[in-house]
């Protein structure tokens, strides 16, 4: 899983790190919280982290790569989100420019890339050899897997275009005996700044082979990420549109705030999904606004443990931690 981010709170900047140590020098550099949760995630963007951050990865059924970001800002509750993002790699920096341009909280589509271009983002293909590969690999296994169902022709068999299947002839979904634990990853950080300021941030290229269109769970508050600087932070990865539904983030935050410690937050969050949805894969990240932390996954085929970056006081570096999937 995805390469997130929980760093505790820091004696003098907000420190983080993302896919190397560079950022930190980064973020150094900076200065508010807030900065640094962009440029954490602007870092991952850059560097494709794990192919599902960024540019030249997770292509749609047409073949394009689409982005969706967030940040959110605990202080003051502002929050700024893109989703199915076109054309511009910066989706977090664009994600920025809606908290503080806009009073919208969440713009998609042609109309977030053509505000990203007003706005002084460069236009610029999203596509790789990399994301050109897998999209043609998968049309010739017949577009498998997908995400389409109750249609014809047979999803399970052929690709569309597809219409609607009679109601009366819906059948119960098999579950999918594989699932690519890189297609449905996300890099979600978590800061803590020296005044107690809490910032998350998310982005992600999405599910592979999603149908055009779809925004997931990352650029949506509560779900991808939360931020409360009187509570804490939360962040989540994996299958967002399962997680979408629970708000996995905004619950964690709300028991830390209740005094639940951050782990026990994190399982929490993850078992009230696994109570409907036993067999997904996904995990959250926990952090309480004295900088304690914590994270929890659910146990999946290929899933068992969940790997996260901590950068705070006592580290003084980049560490990486790890939880058991329950």
């Amino acid at each position: 899983m995805g390469r997130s981010v929980t760093p505790a709170r820091s004696p003098s900047l907000p420190h983080g790190t993302v896919c190397n140590p560079s950022w930190d020098r980064l973020v150094r550099a900076r200065g508010s919280a807030v900065d640094a949760a962009e440029a954490g995630c602007a870092q991952c963007e850059l560097e494709q982290c794990d192919g599902s951050v960024g540019y030249g990865g997770s292509p749609d059924e047409l073949g394009e790569t689409t982005l969706d970001a967030m940040i959110m800002n605990g202080d003051t509750m502002d929050l700024g989100a893109v989703g199915n993002l076109h054309r511009v790699k910066n989706a977090v920096g664009v994600a920025r420019a809606v908290m503080e341009h806009t009073d919208h909280t969440l713009l998609v589509g042609e109309a977030a890339s053509a505000f990203a271009q007003d706005m002084g983002f460069k236009a610029e293909d999203l596509t790789t050899n990399r994301s050109l590969n897998i999209f043609f690999q998968w049309l010739k296994t017949n577009c498998q897997p997908n995400f389409r169902k109750n249609v014809l022709p047979d999803p399970s068999k052929s690709c569309g275009p597809y219409k609607p299947e009679p109601k009366q002839k819906w059948r119960s979904q098999k579950p999918r005996t594989q699932t690519d634990l890189h297609s449905h990853d996300t890099i979600g950080m978590i800061v803590i700044g020296q005044n107690g300021q809490v910032v998350a941030a998310t982005s992600t290229n999405g599910a592979t082979h999603k149908v055009p269109g779809r925004v997931g769970d990352s650029p949506v508050a509560g779900a991808g990420a939360y931020a409360d600087s009187t509570a804490g932070g939360a962040a989540a990865t994996g299958q967002g549109d399962i997680m979408m539904r629970f708000l996995p983030s905004y619950l964690a935050v709300e028991l830390m705030r209740s005094g639940i410690d951050p782990t026990t937050a994190c399982k929490t969050a993850i078992s009230r999904i696994k109570k409907y949805h036993g067999d997904f894969f996904g995990a959250i990240i926990c952090a309480s606004k004295t900088g304690e932390y914590g994270a929890a996954c659910s146990k999946h085929p290929g899933f068992g443990e969940f790997p996260f970056m901590v950068f705070n006081s006592r580290t003084n570096r980049p560490v990486m931690e790890k939880v058991d999937c329950f």
